[in-house]
């Protein structure tokens, strides 16, 4: 099975619940397992929340109003790409592990524990971040889902 989905949506916190729902209610439709839709949900979430916090156009002072996310559902794959216009994330950042009693900075080492391959970098041609990761899909072993 091949699904592909791409949203257009704007920097606002409302949009990071929405987009989970719809990955979430793919991989359900789909059959994917439930503790891998919860594992690429919560990684999907920081990519998102990093987006709507850190996507703006610094040379527009921070007005960019949107991101772009895209999952790919491909064979036993799942990719995810969260894409901003925000002043990019350079190869000179490293990801480095937040205190365990920080409120912030954890959403990057977060997706890479839940992901199982994550690239960080700047968009083709033009500034902001894209963040992709993917993950081997596991499958529910339900036979309703054979027959349906």
């Amino acid at each position: 099975m091949s699904i592909w989905w791409s949203l257009h949506l704007r920097r606002e916190a409302a949009s990071v619940p929405l987009a989970r729902r719809l990955l979430i209610g793919t991989m359900e439709t789909a059959g994917v397992d439930p503790d891998v839709s919860y594992d690429l949900s919560v990684a999907l979430s920081e990519a998102c929340a990093n987006a709507v916090e850190h996507g703006g156009d610094a040379e527009r002072g921070g007005c960019s109003e949107a991101y772009r996310v895209t999952a790919y559902l491909d064979g036993e794959k799942c990719r995810i790409e969260v894409a901003d216009s925000g002043p990019g994330f350079t190869r000179t950042q490293d990801v480095r592990p937040a205190r365990t009693d920080a409120e912030n900075g954890r959403g990057l080492c977060l997706i890479r524990e839940l992901a199982d391959h994550v690239h960080i970098g700047a968009k083709p041609g033009r500034g902001g971040t894209v963040v992709s990761f993917d993950k081997i899909l596991k499958w529910k072993k339900d036979p309703s889902l054979l027959t349906a």
